[in-house]
Parts: structure tokens; C-alpha cells; sequence
């Protein structure tokens, strides 16, 4: 499905020249998550160089998150096995950052509930991943499991990281997130139980003609 958002827009723009070239929606995954565990390495040294050069680079990592697609879609590249690889980048990276920020922050005002602020908040973003890619496996084509807004996607957020680093405010965004993160994977189990209870509640169910006997697994 096309993406609507700024983000998407912006992207699409720029990786359009990237069509016909031997550049592969596939590269652009590859920089994703190379550069978003390049930043997590760095938010989780602690240091202010840290967090600058790890907000500059987690920047760099939001926006292939969103080039990747729109190469393929333009392009006409799309596939199942680029699906899959950009899906398994996205969780590793986003759920990593948690995690990451979690370890550098052991410094600041949070002390060591950090790390299990960071743990929660990673363990919690990795669920709602699954959980939102089989609640849109299914449900409908082109249903969102998350929708947007106004021109903004849930996760355009994650490029706010970047400059929040930079202004030192991430300690109070992982408390925030750890809340956030925690409250939609529990809505979003939810729905995945109502969609596959409506699923099985409209399946056709088999029924035995008259006078045959069952066929079933023998002792």
C-alpha cells in the first residue's frame, strides 16, 4: 500500500532518481540497519558525543526506513522476500533503540531503572511488531494496523529521537515510551484475538453426511 505521509512523500521524491540504477530497495534495507545499529552503539555509550553523533545517524537510519519502500514501489521492485528482510530490519533497529538508550541513560537522573525501562520498552516494540504484521496478515488487503494522521504515520515519532538526543530529553521520553509502548501491545494483542475470533466464527464448518462414520487419528 502507498504511503500517504510527509515522510513517505519526502522519500519518494528523493529516491526516485535511484529508479533504473543498480540501486535495490534491498541496499537501502542493508544501510537501514547497519546505520541503526551504528546509532544504538552509540546511545549506548552515554557520553554527549554519543547522543549527538547517535541522533545524527539515527536520522539517517529513520529516513531509509522509508526509502527502501518507496524505491520499490516506484520502481516496481516489490517483493515478498524484500518484505520480510525490511519487516525483520525495522524490529531489530527499533526495538534496539530502546534497549540502547536504556544502557546509556544508567548515568542520568534514572539510574539503573533505566536498563529495565529500556528492556520493557524494546520487549514491548518488538510485540506490537509481530503482532501488528499478523494482525494485518489477517485481516482485509490494506488494512493498517496502525493509521496516521494529518499527513503523519505512529512511527514518523521515531525521527523525533534524533533531536531529542541532541536536547538531552531522552530520559523522560523512555519513561513515556516505556508507559506508551507497553499500553499499544496490549490493545494491539486485543484486536489480533477479536480478528481471529470473527475469523474462525465465519469459517464454513464441515459437517458428516448422514449414516458415515467419522475418519480420525487411530490409537
Amino acid at each position: 500500500m502507498i504511503g500517504t505521509s510527509w515522510t513517505h512523500l519526502l522519500a519518494r521524491t528523493l529516491v526516485r532518481p535511484l529508479v533504473g540504477t543498480w540501486v535495490r530497495p534491498n541496499h537501502l534495507t542493508t544501510l537501514r540497519l547497519l546505520s541503526g545499529a551504528a546509532a544504538c552503539v552509540l546511545f549506548a555509550q552515554g557520553t554527549k558525543g554519543g547522543m549527538t553523533w547517535g541522533g545524527a545517524v539515527w536520522l539517517i537510519s529513520a529516513f531509509l526506513d522509508r526509502a527502501d519502500g518507496e524505491l520499490a514501489r516506484i520502481g516496481g521492485m516489490m517483493s515478498r522476500g524484500g518484505h520480510v528482510y525490511d519487516y525483520y530490519a525495522d524490529t531489530v533497529v527499533n526495538t534496539g533503540f530502546f534497549v540502547a538508550i536504556g544502557i546509556g541513560l544508567r548515568q542520568s537522573w534514572l539510574g539503573h531503572w533505566s536498563l529495565g525501562l529500556g528492556l520493557l520498552t524494546g520487549a514491548s516494540m518488538f510485540l506490537c511488531s509481530v503482532l501488528a504484521e499478523w494482525l494485518e496478515l489477517r485481516s482485509p488487503p490494506g488494512t493498517r494496523a496502525y493509521s496516521g494522521k494529518w499527513g503523519f504515520d505512529p512511527d514518523d515519532a521515531l525521527y523525533l529521537m534524533g533531536p531529542l538526543a541532541w536536547l538531552g530529553w531522552l530520559a523522560p521520553i523512555l519513561i513515556g515510551a516505556s508507559v506508551g509502548a507497553t499500553a499499544m501491545m496490549l490493545i494491539t494483542a486485543v484486536r489480533l484475538l477479536r480478528v481471529r475470533r470473527q475469523t474462525d466464527m465465519s469459517a464454513p464448518t464441515r459437517t458428516v453426511p448422514s449414516g458415515t462414520t467419522p475418519v480420525g487419528p487411530t490409537a
